[in-house]
């Protein structure tokens, strides 16, 4: 059973994997399946050890940056009930 997601990534980095996904004759959302399948079924200590740190370089023509930002619980409600209306 397929469920949806949204995930927001910088624009060039969209594009690329895009060409990417098309030159493999598979869809961008079964690209990103195939990744994070392979994100879970390994046991890894941090990003870099993930079979795709090197494609992600590749993709991202430089180091692969990783952007996270803390958020707590009561934000994310207030993102989702907006997201909602």
């Amino acid at each position: 059973m397929d469920a949806k997601i949204t995930l927001s990534f910088d624009e060039s980095v969209i594009n690329k994997a895009k060409k990417f996904a098309e030159s493999q004759n598979i869809s961008l959302s079964r690209l990103t399946e195939f990744l994070y399948s392979r994100i879970v079924s390994g046991h890894y200590k941090s990003l870099e050890d993930l079979p795709v740190s090197d494609w992600v370089s590749m993709v991202a023509e430089g180091d692969a940056e990783y952007k996270t930002k803390p958020r707590n619980r009561k934000d994310l409600k207030s993102e989702y009930l907006k997201s909602k209306k």
